[in-house]
């Protein structure tokens, strides 16, 4: 969409300038297609770790309750949203932010439920309550405590992230997790509709521009959805029943499935939450220099997070999941060139409105974990890439090799062979194979400990004679 025909130079630059209602709503949805399939696939993978069941099983056990799940996921990114572009009081940025459901806490919350149906969901929303509060008071120090997260460390837990999740990914488009009783898993069938979303995927990406581009994940799962159709792999039989069992409006319940305070749940989700306000703040950077040429002011930092933690404690009061600041839209920002957080508002109307109507959450849960699976190979990709592109920065010397050596090693080493601390009591062990929050520690307390004097006397011996400033740290 061309910005010229928007509004005046000045006027794209205002956070506070509102285009017409013609050009703002379509602009707003382009916000949220940006987005969409991101936020509700966290919903749909911690639903099929609990075992909420899948795609065209739409009579399984767990039906309402991953509906329920998708349902929420939507509903509290719109409210979260509104947290930043409308706010309250000094919460909220001011900035066009778009919130969602975080990527970043999946490893964290996929051994909290895996197997354990809705019994374990208690203590998840505990820590997403607990976590989105330390969150939100994280808002007060941010600015203070960047010094502990430099692209070493980011970089690390970046990457980190889309390695816990490439496994999800390829088991989803062979089929879901594997079973004795699923012969068909990684049959040509099964990934054949994984390949149809990635081969559309891509060529929208590379081969189209403006809303095809933005949207090409979106397209590429409605043409998988099409082809699974096609193929036999879900039937209108299916979708006609899904929907016959979705209520056509329904208000969030608070403390659905009940609360409860689980020592690994709190201590992961604040961890993790930690992390993610620093993300936050590169995102709130991001939208400032790319939309308006300038830097983001402490304010607008401060608020965003606050908007952060509020949004993911509301979330967790009514079955949500933690939400962050989404970088597609940083991006998407950059291209249009339009600033003005009331076209963000109108998205975020938008997904409240389809998180109130059940139905949009069952049509979404009839979607085969085979297409899904081939939208996620490319998110969770893109997450390592983005990682591996943090770690670029780096100035790759002994003493930074050694930090991400320990940690890389220890992190993927216990996320790969949980049964090596299988002896630890039950938080420690969820805490400890989840790989991601060893890492980060690790990688944290070396960078803070380890001394400067460390790093250029065998940076050529290990590193092929790269030279230059230590940015790791």
């Amino acid at each position: 969409m061309n910005a010229l025909s928007i509004g005046t130079p000045e006027q794209l630059r205002d956070p506070n300038y509102t285009p017409g209602l013609h050009k703002a709503v379509p602009l707003g949805i382009q916000h949220v297609l940006a987005m969409f399939v991101s936020n509700i696939t966290p919903a749909i993978i911690i639903s099929g770790a609990a075992g909420f069941g899948f795609g065209s099983d739409a009579g399984a056990q767990g039906f309402p309750d991953m509906t329920y799940l998708i349902q929420m996921s939507m509903l509290f990114a719109g409210i979260a949203t509104l947290f930043q572009t409308i706010g309250i009081g000094p919460v909220g940025a001011r900035l066009p932010i778009v919130q969602g459901t975080s990527f970043a806490f999946i490893p964290i919350m996929i051994p909290l439920v895996a197997g354990k149906g809705v019994e374990a969901l208690p203590a998840l929303f505990g820590g997403v309550l607990v976590g989105g509060l330390f969150h939100a008071t994280l808002g007060t120090v941010i600015g203070k405590i960047r010094f502990a997260l430099p692209p070493l460390v980011t970089g690390l837990v970046v990457t980190m992230i889309g390695l816990a999740l490439v496994k999800v990914g390829i088991q989803y488009a062979a089929g879901g997790v594997p079973a004795i009783d699923q012969p068909e898993y990684g049959s040509l069938l099964n990934w054949s509709a994984a390949l149809v979303v990635i081969f559309v995927t891509l060529g929208l990406k590379f081969f189209a521009d403006g809303m095809l581009s933005v949207s090409a994940v979106v397209i590429g799962i409605f043409v998988g959805y099409l082809y699974a159709l096609m193929v036999g792999i879900i039937t209108f039989e299916a979708i006609s029943t899904s929907w016959n069992r979705a209520a056509v409006f329904q208000l969030p319940i608070p403390f659905k499935y009940g609360f409860e305070f689980s020592f690994a749940a709190i201590v992961g989700f604040c961890l993790m939450a930690f992390v993610s306000a620093v993300e936050t703040v590169g995102d709130v950077s991001g939208i400032t220099k790319g939309g308006a040429g300038r830097e983001a002011t402490d304010t607008e930092i401060q608020g965003a997070t606050y908007a952060d933690g509020v949004g993911s404690a509301v979330a967790g009061i009514f079955g949500g999941f933690p939400n962050t600041s989404f970088s597609q839209n940083v991006g998407l920002i950059a291209i249009t060139g339009v600033m003005s957080r009331h076209v963000v508002t109108i998205g975020a109307l938008f997904l409240i409105l389809c998180g109130l109507i059940p139905k949009v959450g069952a049509i979404i849960r009839t979607i085969p974990i085979e297409v899904l699976g081939g939208g996620v190979i490319v998110m969770f990709g893109m997450v390592v890439a983005a990682g591996v592109s943090m770690l670029s920065e780096v100035h790759w010397n002994r003493r930074n090799m050694v930090i991400f050596a320990i940690a890389l090693s220890i992190g993927l080493g216990l996320q790969l062979d949980p049964k090596a601390v299988q002896y630890l009591p039950d938080a420690a062990r969820i805490l400890m194979t989840s790989g991601l929050l060893p890492a980060a520690v690790i990688a944290i307390v070396l960078n803070l400990v380890l001394p400067q004097e460390l790093s250029d006397e065998a940076t050529d011996e290990l590193s092929g004679g790269f030279s230059g400033r230590d940015t790791g740290s």
